[in-house]
């Protein structure tokens, strides 16, 4: 950097009393070129020091000469700041991203890896025998200034964690330790509770506690809660434990449904089988953003499985298809389970008593005469593949009455349905039991109606 009227080229000229000075070997230099005295002056702690360069056509008075370095003391002082600030930045961006591939390591179930990320200082987090997911709803430019004020001087949260949700701007993803008092809410809890409070366009969803290894099952939990929450009073819901479909099937013959369709996968790469996973229960364009791969890069996995699998993933009924089939195939295996040779349709396995008796428990609350028209458009919307423009055009209605509509539907239903769709599986499933309760079964369903 040099003022209007410095001959850089006389630099050098001065290489040699330049190279002293920067490596610390002279404080100071004064040199004589063409008639014009040059001072050198370093500033700094550390080599190579920062040198300012003065000229004047004659020797500069002491005054003047003092007035030179204390200004030169100023530049140094301004170069270490902006240094520091940007060091800062850097410590908080390599900050941020330790935190991400921890939350990523707990997602997957993967605690040992979680911890050997942060060898040398394991956060408290990683000592905790369970923990609860809170997810904050709150403005998308709120989340950095959010993570940075509760930051401690390790890089983490305390004895929790904040993380930015990576597919979703408007999420925070907070991790935090269960207390060992019962039903006592713990300090970071208790702070996330007043910012919702505080902020009336924040929202809150909180699982239930769960093992560090089961996060990935408390952040599932905290999507449905959140999804009631932002249509609730207070703003703030906990996750209330349902039975799920996978686990209201006959074991057997729902095992067997599910090895028959997920078959074909065998063959397909593990990374197609884990993006296409992730797609049946997410936007691919979160996935994307997930996975830091592109949305073009997300498709070709999930043509490739669509081919091995001769379905379509587009289509809302087919990805909940898959979805139950992976959560039964992907459950803790039985030595003692016997499966039957022959696999038996979905439907089959939709007509049994414990499916029927799920759904009805499921779809109760939308049946009170006053959500009638609730549950008509959530039909109508399923029927459209969740196409809330042709669900309008069929039903008559605007696309915000549907909207509306749906967003009670997943506060009565306690279902995420319009941010994330990972309650979309529950509602296809349960509506399509409604259907069939009233069809005659098969001589099939019949038999496993029977058993």
């Amino acid at each position: 950097m040099a003022t209007a009227g410095l001959p850089v080229t006389m630099l050098t000229t001065l290489a040699e009393p330049l190279s002293k000075v920067a490596a610390g070997r002279l404080a100071a230099s004064t040199a004589y070129l063409d008639g014009r005295e040059v001072r050198l002056e370093g500033f700094g702690p550390h080599e190579p020091r920062a040198v300012l360069v003065t000229l004047s056509t004659a020797s500069l008075p002491t005054e003047a000469a003092a007035l030179a370095s204390q200004a030169g003391g100023l530049l140094d002082l301004m170069g270490r700041a902006m240094t520091a600030d940007s060091s800062r930045r850097e410590y908080e961006g390599k900050a941020r991203q330790l935190r991400f591939a921890v939350l990523t390591a707990l997602m997957t179930g993967d605690v040992t890896l979680a911890r050997r990320m942060t060898t040398g200082h394991v956060p408290p987090l990683l000592e905790s025998e369970r923990v609860r997911v809170h997810l904050l709803h709150c403005r998308p430019a709120d989340r950095d200034r959010l993570v940075r004020s509760h930051l401690d001087s390790s890089g983490y949260h305390g004895l929790g964690l904040m993380a930015h949700c990576p597919a979703f701007d408007e999420h925070l993803i907070c991790l935090v330790p269960e207390s060992a008092e019962p039903g006592e809410i713990s300090a970071q809890g208790e702070m996330l509770r007043r910012l919702v409070h505080d902020n009336p366009g924040y929202a809150l969803g909180i699982s239930r506690p769960h093992p560090l290894s089961a996060t990935g099952s408390a952040y599932g939990e905290a999507v449905h809660a959140l999804a009631v929450a932002r249509s609730s009073p207070g703003r703030v819901a906990a996750y209330q434990r349902q039975s799920s479909l996978a686990e209201a099937l006959p074991r057997a013959a729902g095992l067997a449904w599910a090895q028959a369709l997920t078959a074909p996968l065998r063959d397909v790469p593990k990374p197609t089988v884990d993006i296409s996973r992730l797609a049946v229960a997410f936007p691919r364009t979160a996935v994307a953003r997930l996975l830091s791969i592109s949305r073009t890069t997300v498709t070709a996995h999930c043509r490739r499985a669509e081919a091995a699998l001769q379905v379509d993933l587009g289509e809302v009924r087919t990805r909940a298809a898959l979805d139950l089939a992976l959560s039964l195939a992907g459950a803790e295996p039985d030595p003692a389970l016997v499966v039957p040779p022959r696999a038996p349709a979905l439907d089959e396995l939709l007509r049994t008593a414990a499916a029927v008796a799920w759904a009805d428990a499921f779809l109760l609350p939308l049946r009170e005469d006053r959500y009638h028209e609730v549950y008509a458009t959530l039909a109508a919307w399923i029927d459209a593949n969740t196409d809330a423009q042709r669900t309008s055009a069929r039903l008559g209605l605007s696309r915000n009455t549907v909207r509306a509509r749906l967003r009670t539907a997943e506060r009565l239903l306690k279902r995420d349905l319009l941010t994330t769709g990972t309650g979309l599986p529950d509602v296809v499933h349960a509506l399509r039991v409604t259907e069939l309760k009233d069809s005659e079964p098969s001589e099939a369903a019949a038999g496993l109606l029977a058993g």
